[in-house]
């Protein structure tokens, strides 16, 4: 049986992508009035998330990059065990 590798950049955009929606929506909820807990617990976990516009786009980078990082990590590491 042939072990597959994973691709280490495809995973790592694939969890920029789905952390920078998550923050998105998050935003988006926030500035409605749901999820306020977790909106606080986003603003102490990262720097440059706020519900202002720009607080949004920087927390949907910030999360993008930290995404991108654990991802890429993950396969990386995944792929010197297999």
């Amino acid at each position: 049986m042939a072990v597959s590798k994973l691709n280490e950049l495809a995973l790592g955009y694939a969890a920029a992508i789905i952390s920078a929606a998550c923050m998105l929506l998050l935003g988006i909820l926030g500035n409605i009035g749901i999820y306020m807990g977790a909106v606080s617990m986003m603003q102490q976990w990262h720097m440059l998330f706020s519900l202002s516009i720009g607080g949004v786009i920087a927390g949907m980078i910030e999360a993008a990059v930290i995404g991108f990082v654990f991802g890429y990590a993950l396969a990386w590491l995944y792929n010197k065990f297999v």
